[in-house]
């Protein structure tokens, strides 16, 4: 067994000694808090995904429709195309910009969404922790640790913008009004698969249908959102499947990435997203692993399987992930190892015994 490096260490990296990731507030308590507040704060984790903006994108135009000033603030790669949703309007800022904001616009609480882990806001961490009582959260991941001093915590949701309705229907939010149900089904769309992971249950399609009710255009969101790739990432897309290869007997399926690869395609780390889905289309593949090299002695690795099948049970990929530091989902998550791109590979591949019963 390989033994963690460079801080990490045996157990999942979000959870912390002692403490219970779960709500402590209700959701009209959150509810109400937020709509008393004079001005928020909108974080999420570190490069952000369709549910993390949506969720936040959601929440700030939720506020502005009741007459709450909000701002968002999203730190590391963003996959330019999510952004086709924001409008004019929309106040969102980058960290690499912005920073932390100064004494004159210090916010009067702090809204983090769709996690709860100090590892995944390393950017804001050390802003964040003086203000814990007056940050809320609003998450559906199991594990968590005390980033929110009240939060409302929902793992039965497929995502935090469907953990995130019932508070917006609290503040008495109109779905319909203000391009609130837009973000929320990015948030679900993207974090269900477009509704093929098994955690789109009926829960989810019934909220589905309430957005499209209030006006989401689901061929267009999906036009901008999943038809809109630059050639660059089909040359990524090209050396990723040529360089695929299998670990367990062909059940774990493996593509790297080299610095290389980048440079000659003129491609970016934010155009990756959902590549690392592709060899599930194999029948006996139940895991897929996308290894980046994102810098000499650097790999990012990320994780997705399947549901159980035809008598095979699943890969939690949320616990292969804790391994190296990371985490997520049991079907999608994802690690940063401080290991070389074979190194990353031969790491993993170590790890795999355990997970393969």
């Amino acid at each position: 067994m390989t033994t963690p490096r460079d801080g990490q260490h045996p157990g999942h990296p979000w959870d912390e000694p002692g403490f219970t990731y779960e709500s402590n507030v209700s959701v009209a308590d959150l509810a109400a808090t937020l709509g008393a507040a004079s001005s928020v704060l909108i974080t999420t984790h570190e490069k952000p995904d369709g549910d993390a903006l949506g969720t936040s994108l959601a929440l700030h135009r939720g506020l502005r429709q009741i007459g709450v000033r909000s701002w968002i603030v999203l730190a590391g790669p963003l996959d330019s195309s999510l952004l086709a949703i924001t409008e004019d309007d929309d106040d969102v800022r980058r960290f690499e910009q912005c920073g932390t904001p100064d004494e004159g616009d210090e916010p009067e609480l702090v809204a983090v969404v769709d996690t709860g882990a100090w590892t995944q806001l390393d950017s804001m961490k050390d802003w964040l922790r003086p203000r814990v009582d007056r940050v809320i959260g609003i998450d559906h991941h199991a594990r968590g640790g005390s980033v929110a001093g009240r939060r409302v915590v929902d793992t039965d949701c497929a995502s935090a913008t469907q953990a995130l309705v019932p508070v917006l229907d609290a503040m008495g939010v109109d779905l319909a009004q203000g391009g609130v149900s837009t973000p929320l089904f990015l948030g679900l769309a993207t974090d269900t698969g477009w509704f093929r992971f098994s955690s789109a249950g009926p829960a989810v399609y019934r909220l589905a249908a309430r957005l499209m009710e209030s006006g989401v255009d689901k061929d267009d969101l999906y036009a901008r959102i999943e038809q809109n790739a630059t050639p660059a990432r089909f040359a990524m897309i090209a050396r990723a499947l040529t360089s695929l290869s299998f670990m367990g007997n062909g059940a774990v399926a493996v593509m790297r990435l080299s610095m290389e690869d980048f440079a000659e395609t003129g491609a970016s780390l934010e155009g990756l997203a959902g590549i690392v889905n592709t060899p599930l289309e194999i029948g006996s593949v139940r895991a897929s692993i996308l290894l980046t090299e994102a810098a000499k002695g650097l790999t990012k690795a990320s994780f997705r399987s399947k549901p159980a099948s035809g008598g095979l049970g699943i890969i939690d990929v949320n616990e292969l992930a804790a391994r190296f530091g990371g985490g997520g989902h049991v079907h999608a998550a994802g690690a940063r190892l401080q290991l070389d791109l074979p190194e990353a590979a031969e790491a993993i591949e170590a790890e795999l015994p355990g997970f393969l019963s």
